[in-house]
């Protein structure tokens, strides 16, 4: 459990936060465009697509955060 909330404090930490920002808009950058772009160019994007497109964001995120913390917990 201690695990879980270090890793969710690590979430908003600055110094891990700066990366992690930078890495999510570059890899959810390419997968929006990989699974978002045609919809956007047709003018297809649906409310359930706007949020799954916040998820493309999201998950490079906490995947970047998370292994921050892994590498500095060893």
């Amino acid at each position: 459990m201690k695990a879980v909330e270090g890793y969710l404090v690590a979430l908003v930490t600055p110094h891990l936060a700066r990366r992690a920002v930078r890495v999510a808009l570059f890899v959810g950058t390419v997968l929006f465009v990989i699974n978002h772009g045609p919809a956007l160019r047709t003018g297809a994007m649906t409310q359930a697509r706007w949020i799954s497109a916040g998820l493309t964001f999201l998950v490079p995120y906490a995947v970047s955060i998370h292994g921050q913390y892994m590498g500095r917990s060893d």
